[in-house]
């Protein structure tokens, strides 16, 4: 009998992942606040889009909503459970689902933000792994309707990366990374923390810019006002890690002291990064934009002070300025309170 699987939070990234999982034949129950998403789940499958033909599909899904949660515990306990909401939901969506794991069950935190602390101060550090969508870029755009915007990473760049707490490598972790090979491709690290800081400095320089102007991805690298913005959040973040002791990983293809020098004026660094932004701005579709530039369309809550925010609280705890995070984060928040709508002049001041 195959692990039973939750995932909790079938919105963009849950339901790609939970969606292609099922797809696989794994025995996937996605869990959403939505009403009329589970419904069209339930009644017509999950439809899942992406810029190729072969990721195209609909598959039957088991979807249930939270006020269902408590059904769980009628048949066989959780043996994985995927958290996939909103990094602010992450404390109570962990202590509702770790009820009902199997003795050896486990909660894989498969969000934005740093999560991993938290999860497992709810369900404890031997049941949490993580997991970095590295490359995915997708949008729930309506009920039982998810939409990815950007290639299929394939072997050359991984999109999932999963990795225990303490670095080493075990099956566990192995058998979450088979499960998302469903999905695209995927690898086991021992360097969990340097990839989950890796990724947040992603989205640092690209998230709360779209949130705060209104522009999608390949208008926001585009923009020569933007681009230097993203260079600044982006070296903030890299110096900060650099003195928390972090050890990095590549970031959007390049190595962290690439983007530094970059921000201190190399040419050279300048040239590669806007030659990769270029890349990047080529390969995305149209519809593409980050999570919080979807918020803010919506009228939802952003994650901005747990990503950029979360950058300019670790540097003021180590004495470190971050002033381009620190600008972003209220400059955001002024268009999530409605006091301004989203353009460019929100960051002319950055």
């Amino acid at each position: 009998m195959g692990k039973k699987i939750v995932v909790v939070g079938a919105g963009a990234i849950g339901g790609y992942a939970g969606g292609h999982m099922a797809r696989g034949g794994e025995d996937v129950t996605l869990i959403d606040p939505w009403p009329e998403h589970v419904n069209h789940m339930n009644k017509h499958g999950i439809r899942l889009d992406g810029v190729t033909t072969q990721e195209c599909c609909t598959v039957p899904v088991k979807a249930i909503h939270l006020t269902q949660v408590q059904e769980i515990a009628k048949g066989r306990p959780v043996d994985i459970a995927f958290i996939c909401v909103k990094s602010y939901d992450t404390e109570w969506a962990t202590a509702m689902i770790c009820q009902y794991l199997a003795p050896d069950g486990f909660v894989v935190s498969l969000q934005n933000c740093i999560n991993e602390e938290t999860v497992a101060r709810v369900a404890g550090a031997d049941r949490t792994v993580g997991c970095i969508a590295s490359v995915l870029s997708a949008e729930l755009i309506g009920p039982g309707h998810v939409q990815r915007n950007v290639p299929l990473a394939g072997e050359d760049y991984f999109s999932f990366r999963v990795g225990e707490l303490h670095g080493r490598i075990t099956d566990r972790v192995l058998e979450v990374a088979q499960l998302l090979r469903n999905a695209d491709s995927a690898k086991v690290t021992n360097n969990l923390w340097g990839e989950r800081w890796s990724k947040l400095t992603v989205n640092v320089m690209r998230n709360g810019l779209s949130a705060a102007t209104g522009l999608s991805g390949k208008e926001r690298d585009s923009n020569p006002k933007t681009r230097d913005i993203a260079l600044r959040l982006c070296a903030e973040s890299i110096r900060v890690a650099w003195a928390l002791g972090y050890q990095l990983e590549k970031i959007a293809g390049l190595e962290a002291k690439t983007y530094v020098d970059a921000a201190d004026g190399d040419k050279t660094a300048m040239e590669a990064v806007g030659k990769e932004l270029d890349r990047q701005v080529a390969m995305r579709s149209e519809d593409q934009r980050p999570s919080m530039g979807q918020d803010m369309l919506k009228g939802r809550r952003t994650e901005i002070e747990l990503i950029n925010g979360f950058v300019a609280a670790k540097g003021a705890e180590i004495g470190m300025p971050t002033p381009a995070n620190a600008a972003l984060v209220e400059a955001v928040k002024r268009v999530e309170r409605g006091e301004v709508q989203a353009s460019l002049e929100n960051v002319a001041h950055i």
